[in-house]
């Protein structure tokens, strides 16, 4: 048997190129180089549940005892949805309240400039969720995380707290108010909700 000399290693070479060009097309399929971007090639955001914030679910907890049954929260919006519920009751020597805002962001994708493939829209998501200023938050998440919050009142009784999270192309933000309130228990409770409208907002 006659073996042509350097076959093998033409072949080797010419399958690790035919994979790295299978690599790179994959990375920008439906996208030609040096093309013009056309609206078609940049994904729209997806509808989010037109129930969202009843998939959600009840609130009563993070609200004072003003109703003795579940509280769902009213909901707005369609691409960017807003659920929000709000409760006060006064007392004999105390005023209590609360207020939560749960907003949930499908992202599409946008152009990102002549001869560039198009950003996806989780890549949009992310952009977003980095240049938030609120702080990154690690501690056993799973999803990336940001939160803050804001002490009010003279005892510093009363609490803002603001929690940013991110799945895929979707961008969660609660904003959860409440008077009096430990500023731990308020994040926790934050953070829960922010996680079920992440999971909700899975279609």
């Amino acid at each position: 048997m006659v073996k042509v000399a350097g076959m093998g290693s033409r072949l080797v070479r010419g399958t690790a190129i035919g994979c790295g060009v299978a690599a790179l097309v994959g990375g920008g399929v439906g996208f030609a180089v040096g093309e013009p971007v056309t609206p078609k090639d940049i994904l729209p955001a997806r509808a989010l549940p037109a129930d969202l914030c009843a998939r959600i679910g009840d609130v009563a907890n993070l609200l004072p005892k003003a109703s003795s049954g579940p509280v769902t929260m009213t909901q707005g919006g369609t691409t960017t949805i807003s659920c929000t519920a709000a409760s006060s009751r006064q007392k004999v020597r105390a005023y209590t309240s609360a207020s939560v805002n749960v907003t949930i962001t499908a992202y599409g994708g946008l152009d990102a400039g002549a001869g560039n493939a198009p950003f996806t829209p989780t890549q949009v998501a992310n952009r977003t969720f980095s240049r938030s200023t609120l702080n990154k938050y690690d501690e056993n998440r799973p999803y990336p995380t940001k939160v803050g919050r804001t002490a009010t009142g003279l005892a510093g009784e009363s609490w803002t707290v603001h929690t940013l999270v991110q799945r895929a192309d979707i961008v969660v933000l609660v904003d959860y108010k409440a008077n009096p309130v430990d500023a731990d228990t308020a994040q926790k409770a934050a953070l829960a909700l922010a996680d079920r409208a992440i999971w909700e907002s899975k279609q």
